[in-house]
């Protein structure tokens, strides 16, 4: 615009033309090449057509541009004195014009590699959490049914010694399938609900142990409500009854649990009971340990710290 010079109308024909190719080469690039070569581990391939046919391009924008005649109309334009001799060129296309294809075909480029990167990251999230839940019904399915029969043995037996000891168990045992059920079905729960269900958990599994297992359930009084994955804590738990009790030896399970500057710790800690790894308790496949790293990897990434100290072979201990 600030030439002051009229500019013959099949220069903007070419310019147009130059853009509408520009966007097929941008599209073609995204949707076809990139995919199918690129993606694909084809470099090789994926330079020589991207560069040969922006070399075509060039070639059939040079011979566009000599049909129209626009050579000699732009020296027209702007030098309508002096007669129009046409020069030879160094090299048969405008150096400026493959700079604009290359770097069409690199932006294309760049976008067809981030429209990818989302997608597998989409993906990726999706993954995670069609594990995540398949790991909680996997849960909510291998939370120790040895331990709901057994319970419900107990259960039948108080019902002719305490019978209000037994409506009592029945309760605790009917909250826990409630929990297990439902609760496990949303993605968070309430802490104090997660408490609640532990705390139900312990005292079920006292109907079953001996009284030679003493237990040190030591769980903060008042802690700030927040919503928490369900069943997180539970397998720690559940790994000292496994490994940790024994009928004939003296053994000692403690739980601690609190919260402090908005950061919460769990402490578990058991004897290892060696003849105890026989009985079908300690060979139940429940989520275990493993399952439970995935799981806080996947939901907490790098907002948790586990250390489990299994090396002492009288104490087997794990904290949160």
């Amino acid at each position: 615009m600030s030439w002051n010079v009229a500019l013959p109308h099949q220069f903007w024909v070419r310019q147009f033309t130059f853009f509408i190719l520009l966007i097929g080469l941008f599209y073609i690039n995204q949707h076809l090449w990139v995919p199918n070569l690129l993606f694909k581990s084809r470099v090789g391939w994926f330079l020589l057509l991207t560069i040969g046919v922006s070399v075509i391009l060039m070639y059939f924008l040079e011979y566009y541009e000599n049909w129209l005649g626009l050579p000699k109309l732009m020296h027209q334009a702007f030098h309508p004195e002096e007669e129009y001799i046409p020069r030879k060129k160094p090299l048969p296309f405008h150096i400026f014009n493959l700079i604009v294809a290359f770097l069409t075909l690199g932006i294309s480029t760049s976008v067809a590699a981030v429209k990818k990167w989302q997608a597998d990251e989409f993906l990726r999230q999706q993954l995670d959490q069609q594990r995540i839940k398949s790991e909680l019904s996997y849960l909510k399915a291998q939370i120790n049914p040895h331990f709901f029969f057994n319970t419900l043995n107990n259960i039948y037996s108080l019902t002719n010694i305490d019978v209000e000891r037994a409506q009592t168990a029945l309760h605790k045992l009917s909250r826990l399938m409630r929990y297990v059920l439902y609760e496990t079905e949303k993605g968070q729960t309430l802490l104090s609900r997660e408490i609640d269900f532990i705390k139900d958990y312990i005292e079920l599994m006292k109907l079953r142990i001996s009284e030679k297992v003493k237990i040190n359930l030591d769980i903060q009084e008042q802690m700030e409500e927040k919503c928490i994955a369900p069943m997180i804590l539970l397998p720690f738990i559940e790994n000292c009854f496994k490994h940790g009790i024994s009928s004939q030896q003296q053994s000692v399970i403690t739980v601690k649990l609190s919260e402090k500057d908005q950061v919460l710790h769990l402490y578990t800690c058991n004897n290892i009971i060696s003849s105890y790894s026989n009985s079908p308790e300690s060979q139940a496949k429940g989520i275990g340990l493993t399952n439970t790293k995935r799981r806080l990897s996947l939901l907490y990434a790098q907002r948790f710290q586990l250390e489990i100290d299994d090396q002492n072979p009288e104490m087997n201990t794990a904290s949160t």
